[in-house]
């Protein structure tokens, strides 16, 4: 086994979260590296809604202005019964800021964020396999017999996270919904406008979302046993569009012509809230972000919002702890004192992130359970008078300004 030298902020996961925290700490000049057991950035998911926060974020991060110039602003939302019969609702966004949203790629992100770090930031092929302490650091063992040692150690590394485990998190609860996923792109123009289509009911909740001219994001979730993660592609697609035939042609052919390689098919999994009260977010010089910390159901479109949340809310907090590791004269603390002021950071960072986390997974879960419900009262009841609430519930929960990098 080879120690070998690294920054001492250590991030596990090139992922949204990893990759804003890694960004926000070199906007405050801190170094930092990020171990990513793939050969490449991986964007799974393919794409996902951007809402005010997560563009408070990216403002604080510096990548707002491009990630804007290569997706549409979506101009409203329109919500219907997925069968035929009543009809859809319309609500369209007014032009403030509060309203911005967009549907914007994983991949053009990530790449995005990571063209903003320093050559060799990330570190490919690099998987975690287990976590050390070594009096004030942690060593951390790489799965090709690399030993790193770590000051701070960022788990990113999503719903089954090793440094999560290490925290003492357990595993993230399993929903009997799965979540089928696509991408299409159309080259003369997809003509679906600016609006997020949605639709729901008979146990499915989907979604069209156009990413720009060209883009189309899809997604269905549902609880059906006809299919499982086992199901061949070809199937799939077949599944999803019987599900959708009572809605416009023009909407199935967004599926249609979906490549059967643009489509992914995932379990629905969610860390329990009550898990979140007791739990050790942080621990010594450790810490969770992003899935790592609060898997959630997609239903209010805030897990991805709400990991850059978690980059530069980490950042911040790190930057503080670090850069006051050196006394008005410019000398160095000692080591104790290091780790204490490191300690401190952390615990101020959980302790912003804690309620916030507990109230996206409860909210989420709870929106999914009623847009997915077959019962006859339920859909009732959810068709004439709550959909209006849903809609302007998710825009709520959006409504959060993670704030600058500097404090």
């Amino acid at each position: 086994m080879e120690e070998i030298s690294a920054p001492d902020i250590l991030i596990v996961g090139a992922g949204i979260s990893g990759l804003s925290t890694a960004v926000g700490l070199h906007r405050l000049g801190i170094r930092s590296m990020v171990l990513e057991s793939s050969e490449t950035l991986r964007a799974t998911g393919f794409a996902f809604t951007t809402w005010f926060n997560a563009w408070k974020a990216m403002e604080a991060l510096g990548v707002s202005h491009h990630i804007r110039s290569l997706h549409d602003r979506l101009q409203g939302w329109v919500v219907g019964p997925i069968s035929a019969g009543n009809p859809s609702k319309e609500m369209i966004f007014p032009e403030s800021e509060e309203y911005e949203s967009r549907c914007v790629q994983r991949k053009l992100l990530l790449e995005a964020l990571a063209d903003e770090l320093p050559q060799g930031t990330i570190r490919f092929s690099s998987k975690l396999v287990h976590i050390e302490s070594s009096g004030h650091y942690k060593m951390v063992h790489l799965s090709d017999g690399t030993i790193l040692k770590a000051k701070v150690l960022v788990g990113c590394d999503g719903v089954n996270s090793v440094v999560g485990k290490w925290l003492g998190f357990k595993n993230p609860a399993t929903t009997a919904r799965l979540a089928i996923r696509g991408l299409t792109h159309f080259p003369a123009g997809h003509g679906f406008g600016q609006k997020f289509f949605q639709f729901y009911g008979n146990g499915v909740r989907s979604g069209f979302i156009p990413c720009d001219h060209n883009t189309v994001y899809w997604f269905l979730t549902h609880s059906s046993p006809e299919i499982d993660e086992e199901t061949n592609p070809e199937d799939l697609k077949e599944f999803v569009l019987s599900k959708l035939k009572d809605l416009p042609e023009n909407i199935k052919s967004v599926v249609e012509t979906t490549d059967l390689d643009s489509m992914v098919m995932s379990r629905l999994k969610y860390r329990p809230p009550w898990e979140l009260l007791w739990a050790n977010i942080t621990k010594d010089n450790v810490c969770v972000a992003g899935d790592a910390l609060h898997p959630m159901t997609p239903d209010i479109g805030q897990g991805g919002c709400s990991a850059m949340e978690d980059g530069v809310i980490l950042a911040r907090c790190l930057g503080e702890a670090i850069k006051a590791n050196k006394n008005l004269q410019g000398e160095t603390e000692d080591e104790n004192e290091s780790y204490k002021r490191i300690e401190q950071g952390l615990k101020k960072y959980a302790g912003e992130r804690k309620w916030r986390s507990i109230d996206l997974i409860t909210t989420a879960y709870t929106v999914g359970f009623i847009q997915q419900s077959t019962g006859k009262w339920m859909n009732l009841f959810r068709d004439r008078f709550l959909s209006s609430f849903l809609s302007r519930l998710l825009l709520k929960k959006s409504h959060f300004d993670c704030g600058s990098l500097a404090p």
